[in-house]
């Protein structure tokens, strides 16, 4: 399964939630190790706040995934962590209420790309959203 590596706006996660019930977001950025949201996040962060205000009966998990640097589980509580923040962030920043949002971690275990190269770990890093 081939995952385009590219911002997407509102419209787009509403048509492959629609679709698929699922969207991969390569615009949430983390530092290396770290949980906190990057600057550079704030697009996409925007772009899903359009979405849950166009759709305002629609319920998200956020899921966060991670690439196999590493142990398994310390894949898995990073990628708990950064969908935590992910929802924290629309929460208190946003107002998203929090009722609409759940975070789960798969760490390295839903992997989209091979781990064998470094464009492929990349795939891997990735927050999606799930339709709820």
């Amino acid at each position: 399964m081939e995952e385009r590596m590219a911002f997407v706006n509102a419209l787009e996660m509403s048509r492959s939630l629609d679709e698929s019930g699922r969207v991969a977001l390569y615009g949430i950025y983390f530092d290396t190790d770290k949980n906190t949201l990057r600057p550079d996040s704030l697009p996409t962060l925007q772009e899903i706040v359009k979405l849950l205000s166009a759709n305002p009966q629609m319920k998200i998990h956020v899921v966060g995934h991670t690439d196999n640097q590493g142990t398994p589980d310390y894949n898995l509580d990073l990628s708990r962590r950064r969908a935590a923040s992910v929802v924290r962030e629309l929460t208190a920043k946003y107002g998203v209420a929090a009722s609409r949002l759940n975070s789960f971690g798969c760490g390295l275990f839903a992997p989209v790309a091979s781990n064998e190269s470094e464009e492929g770990r990349a795939k891997n890093r990735r927050v999606e959203l799930v339709k709820w």
